[in-house]
C-alpha cells in the first residue's frame, strides 16, 4: 500500500492563500500535481462543500479540511503549515497547521484506517508540536508515518479505531482505589460525522480522555468510515447515560431507548469533551433528564417528567414534523400539475363532456396511450396529440400525490406524538378529513387526536398472551375508530364549514384587503425563514393550491402562492445582494453564505438566510420582514398567479404575471438588503474582530424548523 503523504505534499512555512478556501485550493492542487486526483477543482469543491456543513478548525491552530470525492484516484494527505495563519472557525484563533484528506470515493478500509489514525493523532499535544518544528519537508512525512503506519501489538490500542476505548483506558483504574464510587460509574458513546474520517475519531479520543480524567469508564461506539463495532447489549444496559456526540442520525438508536442522553455534534465533544462527561453524569442522577426514546411510545421513553420540553414546543415539533413530511408530497404534485398545464393546457383538469365522472386527464390516461393519442377536437385552452397525452399523464400523477398531503400531514403529527403507533391512525384521520371536507385544518386536528390516542393505547398493560397484538392490531384498530371516529361524527361538518368560510372570504379579497393580507404573509415568511410561522403560512398557501388545481378553490387561492414564494426568496437574496454590496460589514464566513445564497433564494429556499439570522437577529430578522412585506404587497395586489408550489424562478412557466413578479422580487430585495446595511452599519463591531465560527449552522433547523441560535465554541 502506498504513502498517504509525500514530500511532494507538503508545502511549509507558506502563504497559501489569504483565507481557507484559497488554502482548500493550493492543497488540493498538490493532490492532483502528484497524479493523485484527476482534477483539483473537483477535490477542492467536494472539499469546500464538507466545509460548508461545519467548519473543520480546531482548537490549538489546528485545521483538518476532509472529504470523499470522485476525483481522488489514492488516498493521500497534503499538509500545509501556514505562515501567517488563516480563520479556519475555531474559537482561540486562526490555524497554521492544515491537512487535507483527501479520500476515494469509495476508499478501501485499509487507507480509510490510515487517515482516521492521523486524525486522532492531531489530539496528542506533543504530535502537534513536533509538526511545528519539523524543520524539513522530509522530517513531516516521517512524522506522519510515524502515527499512521501499523503499531506493534503492545501500542495498537493508542491508534486503532476501537468501538470501545475504554478497554485501552488503565489510567480509569488508578482513581478506582481512592474513589469506588466515582469508578463505578459507567457511559457509552456514539460519536459519527458525515464522512466518517476525522471528527468521528478525534470526538471519541476527546470523549475517551475526559472520562478518564475524571474516574469514569466510558464506552464509545464510532460510527465512521473504516467500520462500526456495536457496543455489547450488555455494556449498554450496564450504562449510567448515554452521549451522542453526532452530526448524522444514530444507526440503531433504539438499542438506547430508555437512558439518559447528552446530545451534540462531534465539534462540540472536541472542544468541551469535560462539559459533556459532567453533563451526562449529571443527566444519569436526574430521573426528569431527557431519555433515549423507543419505538413503543416516544414520549413515555423519552421521558415525561419535569426537564420535558414545554407544551408550546412540543406543538410546534408536532405540527413542524408533519408539515416536513408532507412538503415532499406538495412539491412533487404541484409540478407535476404545473406540467400539465404547461404541455396539456389549462383545461387539463376540467370535466370530460365524453365520460362521465373523469377530467379530460384521467379519460385520456385511462383511454389512450402511446400508440393512440388524444384529440382535443379544436377545445380551446387543449392541447391534443402526444403533449396533451403527457400533460395528462402528468396532470394524473400530480394529483395522486396531492391526495397523500392531508393524509401525510395528520399521519405524522400523530407519528411525532406516539411514534409508529401513531401512523396508521394518523393517515387515516387525514384520508378521512378529506372526505368529509375538513381539509388541511382537520388534517391538523385529527393528526392530533390520532397520536394522543395511540399514546394512550400503547400505555395499556396487557397481559402477556395479547401483548404481541398490540402494535399491530389493537393499536391500529382502536386508535383509527376513535379519532376517524370523532372526525367523521362530530369535527367534520363544522370543520368543513370553517374551511368553507375561510376560501370565501379569501376569494373575496381585492384592492387594499388583497394588499394587506400580501403583508401579512410575507411578514410571516421571513419572520424565521423555515420555522413554524414560516410554515404556517406555506401550508396555508399550498393547501389552497390544492384546492384551486382540484377545481374546488378560486383564483386567489394561485394569488396566495404567488405572494408566499415571492416573499420567501426575498431574505436570502437580500443577504447576498448585502454582502456583495457591503462585504466589510461581514465576516470570511458570512461573506461564503452569501455567495450561496443567491442559488438558495432564486430558488425560494428561505433557510439560505440563516447564517446571517442566527448570528445577528436583531438586526436581519426586521430587515427580512421588510423586504418580505414589500414583496408580498405587490404581488398580491397586482393579482399574480401561480400554479406551482416550489421551484423559484424555475417555475415561471406555472405563472401568470411573470413580469410583475419578478418585479415585486427586485424590490423586495433591494429594500431588505438597505435595511439590514444600514442596521448593520451602525454600532456594528468590524468584521475583522468578529470570530469567524461566530455561526455554526445546524442543518437540524431544515428538518425541526426550529429557529438556529448562534453557536459558539
Amino acid at each position: 500500500m502506498s504513502a498517504l503523504i509525500t514530500r511532494e505534499l507538503v508545502a511549509l512555512d507558506a502563504a497559501l492563500g489569504a483565507d481557507k478556501e484559497a488554502v482548500v485550493r493550493r492543497l488540493a492542487a498538490l493532490v492532483a500535481d502528484t497524479g493523485r486526483a484527476t482534477s483539483a477543482e473537483g477535490l477542492a469543491g467536494d472539499a469546500l462543500t464538507r466545509e460548508a456543513q461545519a467548519a473543520t478548525g480546531l482548537p490549538g491552530g489546528i485545521a483538518i479540511p476532509h472529504c470523499r470525492s470522485g476525483a481522488v484516484t489514492q488516498a493521500s494527505l497534503a499538509f500545509g503549515r501556514l505562515s501567517p495563519g488563516v480563520a479556519w472557525g475555531a474559537p482561540d484563533g486562526p490555524a497554521d497547521l492544515v491537512f487535507l484528506i483527501a479520500a476515494p470515493e469509495h476508499g478501501d478500509a485499509d487507507h480509510l484506517t490510515l487517515l482516521t489514525a492521523l486524525a486522532r493523532a492531531l489530539v496528542r499535544p506533543e504530535f502537534v508540536a513536533s509538526l511545528r518544528a519539523a524543520g524539513s519537508a522530509d522530517e513531516v512525512v516521517a512524522l506522519v508515518q510515524d502515527v499512521v503506519a501499523p503499531q506493534p501489538v503492545a501500542t495498537a490500542a493508542a491508534s486503532a479505531p476501537a468501538a470501545t476505548p475504554a478497554a485501552a483506558a488503565p489510567a480509569a483504574a488508578a482513581p478506582a482505589a481512592a474513589a469506588p464510587a466515582a469508578a463505578t460509574r459507567s457511559l457509552v458513546a456514539v460519536t459519527a460525522c458525515p464522512t466518517g474520517i476525522a471528527h468521528t475519531y478525534m470526538a471519541a479520543d476527546k470523549l475517551t480522555a475526559a472520562a478518564q480524567a475524571a474516574g469514569v469508564v466510558l464506552h464509545v461506539e464510532t460510527q465512521g468510515s473504516s467500520g462500526a463495532t456495536p457496543l455489547d447489549p450488555e455494556v449498554i444496559r450496564a450504562a449510567d447515560a448515554v452521549v451522542f456526540a453526532v452530526d448524522v442520525g444514530v444507526r440503531d438508536r433504539d438499542r438506547f431507548a430508555g437512558k439518559p442522553v447528552v446530545q451534540s455534534g462531534t465539534k462540540r465533544a472536541i472542544n468541551e469533551p469535560d462539559v459533556m462527561i459532567r453533563e451526562a453524569l449529571a443527566a444519569a442522577d436526574d430521573p426528569a433528564a431527557r431519555r433515549v426514546p423507543g419505538t413503543t411510545g416516544g414520549a413515555e421513553a423519552a421521558g415525561t417528567t419535569g426537564a420535558r420540553p414545554g407544551t408550546g414546543t412540543e406543538i410546534r415539533r408536532w405540527l413542524l414534523t408533519g408539515v416536513s413530511y408532507m412538503i415532499p408530497f406538495v412539491a412533487a404534485g404541484g409540478l407535476l400539475i404545473a406540467l400539465g398545464f404547461l404541455f396539456g393546457g389549462y383545461q387539463i383538469v376540467n370535466d370530460d363532456p365524453d365520460v362521465e365522472g373523469q377530467s379530460y386527464a384521467l379519460s385520456w390516461v385511462l383511454n389512450n396511450s402511446f400508440f393512440d393519442l388524444p384529440s382535443a377536437s379544436g377545445v380551446e385552452g387543449l392541447n391534443d396529440g402526444f403533449l396533451g397525452y403527457l400533460g395528462a399523464v402528468c396532470t394524473v400523477l400530480g394529483q395522486a400525490a396531492f391526495g397523500f398531503l392531508v393524509p401525510a400531514l395528520a399521519g405524522y403529527i400523530a407519528y411525532a406524538i406516539a411514534d409508529r403507533p401513531g401512523i396508521v391512525p394518523g393517515f387515516v384521520v387525514g384520508a378521512v378529513s378529506v372526505t368529509v371536507g375538513a381539509g388541511f385544518i382537520g388534517g391538523l386536528i385529527g393528526g392530533i387526536i390520532a397520536g394522543f390516542v395511540a399514546l394512550w393505547i400503547s400505555r395499556w398493560k396487557l397481559p402477556a398472551g395479547v401483548r404481541g397484538l398490540q402494535p399491530v392490531v389493537i393499536i391500529p384498530l382502536l386508535a383509527t375508530l376513535i379519532s376517524s371516529g370523532l372526525m367523521a361524527v362530530v369535527l367534520g361538518r363544522p370543520l368543513a364549514a370553517a374551511l368553507e368560510g375561510l376560501g370565501n372570504w379569501l376569494n373575496g379579497l381585492t384592492g387594499t384587503a388583497a394588499i394587506g393580507l400580501g403583508i401579512i404573509l410575507g411578514l410571516m415568511m421571513c419572520f424565521d425563514l423555515g420555522g413554524p410561522i414560516n410554515k404556517a403560512a406555506y401550508v396555508f398557501a399550498t393547501t389552497g393550491l390544492t384546492a384551486a388545481l382540484a377545481g374546488e378553490g378560486g383564483e386567489q387561492q394561485l394569488v396566495i402562492m404567488a405572494t408566499v414564494m415571492a416573499a420567501g426568496m426575498v431574505p436570502p437574496l437580500a443577504m447576498a445582494l448585502s454582502t456583495a454590496v457591503r462585504p466589510r460589514l461581514y465576516t470570511p464566513a458570512e461573506r461564503d453564505s452569501g455567495k450561496a445564497a443567491w442559488l438558495l433564494g432564486l430558488s425560494f429556499i428561505s433557510e439560505g438566510a440563516i447564517p446571517f439570522a442566527a448570528a445577528d437577529p436583531l438586526r436581519v430578522i426586521p430587515s427580512m420582514m421588510l423586504g418580505g412585506a414589500t414583496t408580498g404587497a405587490i404581488v398580491a395586489g397586482s393579482g399574480v398567479e401561480l400554479q406551482a408550489p416550489h421551484g423559484g424562478i424555475f417555475v415561471f412557466f406555472a405563472m401568470n404575471g411573470v413580469l410583475v413578479f419578478l418585479l415585486a422580487l427586485v424590490a423586495g430585495t433591494v429594500v431588505g438588503a438597505a435595511a439590514v446595511t444600514v442596521a448593520k452599519s451602525i454600532g456594528r463591531p468590524k468584521a475583522d474582530v468578529v470570530p469567524e465560527d461566530a455561526v455554526d449552522l445546524t442543518h437540524a433547523h431544515a428538518a425541526t424548523g426550529v429557529a438556529a441560535q448562534p453557536v459558539r465554541a
